[in-house]
């Protein structure tokens, strides 16, 4: 048998999945782990601002938009397939390819315009102070 074979599951294994799911094995902290290909974040507040740490690894800062809109927050990111080379062909492709979006909605609404977005080795970090009701705007990602 070949090691780039892959099981693939069974009508029993399906049934569990839909009708226990984390029934048997439960998250340790409230909600299931994000799919593949899915912005993981992690939201930390202050009385002042919040602060959003957002992993797209693999994501050059151009590809990746971050939009305020009042007290939503959208980081979207999208990583393109490279072009093969002549004479070479793949065995197996594990990578991810394609867009990936994800917005939350804050208790309070965002200062856009002293908004800030570092990305470095992989993690988007938004500083987003909080204030009252502003129009939307795009942020420049340092």
């Amino acid at each position: 048998m070949s090691s780039l074979t892959s099981r693939s599951s069974s009508l029993f294994d399906d049934f569990f999945k839909d009708f226990a799911q984390g029934f048997f094995i439960k998250p340790l902290q409230g909600e299931t782990l994000p799919a593949a290909g899915q912005i993981r974040m992690d939201v930390k507040e202050t009385a002042e601002a919040y602060t959003i740490e957002a992993e797209v690894p693999g994501v050059p800062k151009e590809a990746i938009h971050v939009t305020i809109d009042g007290n939503t927050v959208t980081v979207k990111a999208e990583v393109k397939k490279e072009e093969s080379r002549a004479g070479e062909s793949y065995l197996r492709s594990e990578r991810y390819y394609g867009a990936a979006a994800r917005s939350l909605t804050l208790p309070t609404t965002i200062n856009h315009q002293q908004a800030k977005a570092h990305y470095d080795k992989g993690v988007l970090t938004l500083t987003l102070p909080k204030s009252s009701p502003s129009s939307s705007r795009e942020l420049a990602i340092q």
